[in-house]
């Protein structure tokens, strides 16, 4: 089941129209082909938790550790393949973040399930299942081998167009990017995160003309202030 999982009248205002949009979407919101999945394609789920701290809604996000040998240091939502023993997406997507960042279930609340997206360079099918993080928990990474740290990032810092940008790695069309402190958020996380910000009504006009290298983004991502 995709599209909204609640009555969108039964969240915090501010997250609403997100919750409200969700039937109405395809792949080519987040940037990706409408392309059918290869039959071996495996299935995978991704928690986006939003939750709302000091500084207003946020959402949470995870850096994988240095030494993994899939995806390095990037920036990610918690998730990974669905198990067996998984009843779905949505049951995936909470096992992945309570063994990734130790998020406490009883206080989350899932929302929407979002179109599955294929992603031909990794072999996955994956769906998004956005969450309300009703009562928060302290989040930490559980397997430091697994996860270098996790971030409740404010969406004032991901929507400031200060922080956004475009960026263009080998040879392949520009994409957009967050810098973070002490993160780069690129690839299938920040085009994923790109259309939730345009549907959930939160996005800025930012510089679409700003498009850099990768080395340089991470540079920027060192560099940036914390929140």
């Amino acid at each position: 089941m995709t599209g909204p999982l609640v009555d969108p009248a039964d969240v915090p205002e501010w997250l609403a129209p997100l919750v409200e949009r969700a039937a109405d979407i395809g792949p080519r919101h987040f940037g990706l082909p409408r392309s059918a999945p290869p039959a071996d394609a495996r299935r995978a789920a991704v928690l986006v938790l939003f939750g709302e701290g000091e500084s207003g809604p946020d959402v949470l996000l995870l850096r994988r550790a240095d030494t993994l040998s899939a995806h390095p240091g990037q920036v990610a939502f918690p998730g990974g393949a669905l198990d067996p023993d998984d009843a779905g997406p949505v049951d995936a997507a909470l096992r992945e973040a309570v063994e990734e960042v130790g998020v406490l279930p009883a206080g989350i609340r899932p929302v929407a399930a979002l179109p599955e997206l294929h992603l031909p360079f990794s072999g996955f099918r994956v769906t998004p299942v956005v969450a309300h993080w009703r009562e928060p928990s302290p989040v930490a990474p559980v397997d430091p081998a697994e996860t270098a740290a996790v971030a409740r990032v404010p969406l004032a810092w991901l929507t400031d167009p200060a922080n956004r940008f475009r960026i263009r790695f080998d040879h392949r069309p520009a994409t957009p990017g967050f810098h973070v402190p002490g993160m780069l958020v690129w690839g299938f996380t920040a085009g994923l995160l790109s259309g939730l910000l345009d549907l959930g009504g939160w996005s800025q006009n930012w510089d679409r003309g700003d498009v850099r290298g990768l080395d340089e983004a991470w540079r920027a991502a060192e560099e940036a202030d914390d929140f």
